[in-house]
């Protein structure tokens, strides 16, 4: 029995790296049963941060750890977006260093276990396809040795492949160009004005090929047009590369801010210093 028990546990060693998190049923379809769990557990060889939730103790964990293990272990379709893909890229420089909240999106409803877990962060979770392309990789799901190959398939969804910690462990994010439509969709209610206009500020080097993709197949008429607003006050290089005769900008005035002032070519309602086409205000 002894022998069998560690033999499983080498086995245990090989398929979970030190760190990462796998859940019951994983343990299960590999042959781990409660009654085997709970003595991993009381050995101190697994310990379980939160109920159905079991990872090899290494450190304290990560929000990062917890990601990479939803994207490669556990099969989730999910990725990092919006303001935390920036930060992580480095467009939001001159927000407090320690990310409160970790914008994922996700194709589906993840597990009730994720909101549980004892971090210093918060997740929110957003539809990743709620009106931008999603990622053709259901048939070949990501892997810890597998994921950076599958980087090419990513593309068309503006998603691309990074990588963290020790083991350079890959880690799936939006792209600069994706996280920041992510973000403005997030206006006016959990995202503000001028947290999208200081980082546009600093979006020098956007691939315009990856943005007009982009632009051309998101449904949202106002990320659309909030996208134009703020990328011609700031008329970044790329900015001519964009062909807007593609890209459906829809008809008729939206009103985004109430009592705010209607911009006068993309006809949607903002802050009043947000109206002028340029950072100098000048038409």
């Amino acid at each position: 029995m002894n022998e069998q028990i560690s033999n499983k546990l080498n086995l245990l060693d090989r398929q979970l790296p030190e760190g990462l998190l796998v859940d019951s049923a994983w343990l299960e379809q590999s042959g781990y049963y409660g009654s085997l769990r709970h003595q991993y557990v009381v050995s101190g060889w697994l310990e379980q941060p939160a109920r159905g939730v079991f990872r090899r103790p290494r450190g304290q964990l990560s929000w990062e750890q917890v990601v990479i293990s939803l994207q490669t272990l556990l099969k989730q379709p999910i990725s990092v977006g919006g303001r935390t893909a920036l930060e992580l890229g480095g467009y939001a420089h001159y927000l407090p260093q320690t990310q409160q909240q970790i914008h994922i999106y996700s194709d589906n409803k993840l597990p009730a276990w994720l909101l549980k877990l004892p971090l210093p962060e918060t997740f929110v979770i957003h539809n990743r396809n709620r009106f931008l392309p999603a990622p053709v990789i259901a048939q070949n799901s990501p892997s810890l040795d597998t994921a950076a190959s599958l980087e090419q398939a990513l593309v068309p969804a503006g998603l691309i492949v990074t990588t963290w910690g020790h083991w350079v462990w890959p880690l799936i994010i939006s792209s600069p160009e994706r996280a920041y439509l992510e973000l403005l969709d997030e206006l006016p209610q959990h995202e503000s004005f001028h947290m999208a206009d200081v980082i546009m500020e600093g979006l020098t080097n956007l691939s315009p090929r990856r943005m007009q993709s982009l632009l051309e197949a998101a449904s949202s008429i106002k990320v659309k047009r909030l996208f134009f607003v703020f990328a011609e006050r700031h008329n970044h290089a790329w900015l001519k590369h964009l062909d807007v005769s593609k890209i459906d900008l829809g008809k008729g005035k939206r009103v985004l801010v109430k009592g705010g002032k209607l911009h006068s070519k993309y006809h949607i309602t903002l802050p009043e210093e947000f109206t002028a086409e340029s950072v100098n205000g000048i038409y």
